[in-house]
């Protein structure tokens, strides 16, 4: 195998890549990336058996052929190549090593034979659909905050995307929860979805698959099967297996009769928070909101720090209400918000409390308040 490269499209590839394999892995081989040179092109494929990625690269092939190398040390050495060198890697398979040429860098890396990469099986996928990249960014960046990170309840440990009615019809939606914390944000079902599967997408794949949306004109390849999901742009497509358990019925836990309103702007009130919960105790970081006529004062009160208040200028009509909750859930909750108000929809303080982007329903957060 030998094809020239530029270093932009080949660091590029590589870096895609390497984010998947495992620093510690007691396989040598899913340390290594398997690179393909086929006419024109060179394709990079990575894997940790959950999650495989390929990203394909334009190249000057003069001979086609494939290896497996190290992916961390290609990436390391491609990344500290100068800007617009011309890379050239020739490999031979007797020798068992890569040879990367750039400039007057000579490197020569060790191989491992391309037969013993694990190749992900192709799953016969049931629902087919094209989603644009901007949806998709929307739909993960706004659940992600939620995903749980206790390995026992493993069913939350992802992204739960699926079909279900929404204000006006079927949505493509997102849920994630850790049972303290909810988001559940829906966008247009793309046509050729009805038929899609319910999957939990496993919190590493959402990680990798936002390497994918950035582009916002981009149209992403979604295909479901029971067991895997793929996201596929022309150039790169992810394949994750999917969290084998059921998601929880989380409609039951958004809260449907909520009355006392409160508007607030979403960046005031996240700096003020922010502020406040500077002198409560790591353990708890819990921030009380007293709420009255058209006031909200923020305050905390940890007797081995000190404690904190701020006021804020607010819409409310209600009866008097307190209620506390854990500061780092307000935050990620407020930092969700991309419009300039967010509403607070309350029942009491033990009750849990709704949030929404104005009067914009696609996206609703759910946070549990604590006793302060």
């Amino acid at each position: 195998m030998k094809f020239s490269i530029e270093r932009a499209a080949l660091l590029k590839a590589v870096s895609q890549a390497q984010s998947v394999v495992e620093r510690r892995n007691t396989i040598p081989i899913l340390a290594n990336v398997l690179i393909e040179a086929a006419e024109g092109e060179v394709s990079f494929r990575a894997t940790d058996l959950d999650i495989e990625v390929v990203d394909k690269a334009i190249a000057q092939v003069e001979r086609a052929g494939a290896t497996t190398v190290s992916a961390t040390t290609l990436h390391e050495i491609v990344r500290k190549l100068p800007d617009g060198a011309l890379v050239s890697l020739t490999s031979d398979a007797a020798a068992g090593r890569l040879t990367v040429e750039a400039g007057r860098s000579n490197f020569s890396l060790a191989t491992l034979p391309k037969e013993d990469f694990p190749v992900m099986a192709s799953s016969e996928y049931a629902s087919n659909f094209t989603a644009k990249a901007a949806d998709l960014r929307r739909l993960f960046d706004k659940s992600k905050f939620a995903i749980s990170t206790e390995e026992t309840r493993y069913y939350l440990n992802g992204v739960y995307m699926h079909i279900a009615d929404g204000d006006g019809g079927k949505k493509l939606r997102c849920v994630a929860t850790d049972g303290h914390r909810l988001a559940r944000i829906d966008c247009e079902m793309p046509e050729g979805a009805a038929d899609m599967p319910g999957v939990i997408v496993p919190r590493k794949a959402v990680g990798e698959l936002r390497k994918l949306l950035d582009d916002d004109d981009m149209k992403i390849a979604v295909s479901v099967s029971e067991t895997k999901v793929r996201f596929a742009t022309p150039d790169i497509s992810l394949t994750s297996k999917v969290i084998d358990g059921t998601f929880p019925d989380y409609t039951r836990v958004i809260p449907q009769g909520n009355t006392r309103k409160l508007e607030v702007d979403a960046a005031d009130f996240a700096r003020a928070v922010d502020r406040v919960a500077t002198v409560s105790s790591e353990r708890s970081r819990a921030v009380k909101l007293q709420l009255d006529e058209d006031r909200l004062i923020l305050s905390v009160n940890a007797p081995d720090s000190g404690a904190a208040e701020e006021e804020l200028a607010v819409a409310y009509s209600d009866e008097r209400l307190e209620i506390g909750f854990n500061a780092k859930y307000l935050l990620e909750i407020a930092s969700q918000v991309d419009r300039e108000n967010a509403v607070f929809l309350f029942n009491s303080s033990g009750d849990p409390t709704l949030m929404r982007e104005g009067n914009d329903t696609s996206a609703v957060y759910v946070v549990m308040p604590m006793r302060v």
